[in-house]
């Protein structure tokens, strides 16, 4: 994994009103913690750090301003409207040091024409080493049959990466596709008709 270097301030101050003014600035507001050291609070420029969370656990080198350090994003906050970056919540790591993280989970091919893909899990827990983070894993379903399960035991992880997940959660199954109800109107349709055969039999048998 490349690592993205974002030039960092330090910030002094605190509560809603200067959050407010940092990002009229265009900036985030972001607090760096890990290793024991107490908090450093933070200002970002806010479309750099917008660009690199668009990478799952993105590896971010902050630089400047007395600060000089490898972090990944654990908490960020957005604004549930307009979608930019509220603040951010940013883990320390050293080179060599391994975190967990949850890595996405993608499927390439098709299953059986006559099945269903049931994915239960987007997402895995696994432990990397935090300069290696695997950007995700791939599963190939192509031409699997009904019934097939795919648990996370069976997931082929990239290299460096373990498990830490169940590895009996399913992450995928392969199930039956759902019978489709003739529509509303395909359905009175068919109503009409059989009354009108039913009436044709009686009147039939009057005869």
């Amino acid at each position: 994994m490349s690592e993205v270097r974002i030039a960092a301030e330090s910030r002094t101050a605190f509560g809603k009103g200067a959050a407010r003014k940092i990002r009229r600035a265009d900036k985030v507001p972001a607090v760096l913690y890990g290793h024991g050291i107490d908090p450093k609070h933070l200002t970002l420029p806010g479309h750099e750090v917008l660009l690199a969370l668009r990478t799952p656990n993105v590896l971010i080198h902050l630089k400047g301003d007395g600060v000089d350090e490898l972090a990944l994003p654990k908490g960020v906050q957005r604004d549930p409207i307009k979608g930019f970056v509220e603040h951010v919540d940013l883990l320390l790591v050293k080179r060599g040091e391994k975190v967990t993280v949850e890595i996405p989970v993608t499927t390439v091919g098709d299953v059986n024409s006559e099945g269903l893909l049931d994915q239960q899990l987007v997402s895995i827990g696994v432990e990397a080493e935090a300069t290696h983070i695997p950007t995700g894993v791939e599963v190939d379903v192509e031409g699997l049959e009904i019934g097939t399960v795919v648990t996370a035991g069976q997931l082929n992880l990239p290299k460096g990466a373990t498990l830490t997940a169940d590895p009996e959660a399913v992450i995928l199954q392969v199930i039956n596709k759902p019978v489709e109800a003739p529509a509303e109107g395909e359905e009175a349709a068919e109503g009409e008709t059989a009354a009108a055969e039913g009436e044709t039999a009686e009147a039939a048998a009057a005869e």
